[in-house]
């Protein structure tokens, strides 16, 4: 199978962080990562392009490290409540997304939606969770399901 070098342009979850180098299928780059935006054809000359990336993502992850231990520090151990509508038998008609629990953590720090981390919640009850703040740092909370 042929593969293609791409520079990313953003955080693509499972292959990398902006301004790296990766090597893809050459159909997953040319039908999805460079249509939709997340990628560009690597070159020789785009040297400077990554640098200047890396550089900038850099600078980002050190004024953001803190507001992640900040953050952290709100949301570790806590529980997040949400009510959601069930059946007689406990079920939820539906699920929770992480939507749902993104905003139900907004009173505590914003997050990211795509950063967290839960199993499948169709009953209730508590499920334990996790949110990534940072490359490097995660917070566990629990997410407890009532009936409304």
């Amino acid at each position: 199978m042929a593969e293609t070098k791409v520079i990313l342009t953003q955080t693509v979850a499972n292959l990398g962080h902006s301004g790296d180098v990766v090597a893809v299928k050459a159909g997953y780059a040319r039908n999805y990562l460079i249509p939709q935006g997340m990628a560009f054809a690597w070159t020789k000359g785009a040297a400077a392009q990554i640098e200047a990336m890396r550089r900038a993502r850099l600078a980002k992850a050190v004024a953001t490290r803190e507001d992640a231990v900040a953050a952290k520090a709100a949301i570790e151990g806590t529980t997040v409540e949400i009510a959601a509508k069930v059946s007689e038998s406990g079920k939820l008609f539906g699920g929770i997304s992480a939507d749902a629990i993104a905003k139900a953590l907004a009173d505590k720090a914003a997050v990211d939606p795509k950063a967290i981390t839960v199993e499948v919640i169709k009953t209730t009850g508590e499920f334990p969770a996790t949110v990534a703040l940072h490359p490097e740092i995660t917070a566990s909370f629990t997410v407890k399901v009532v009936a409304e």
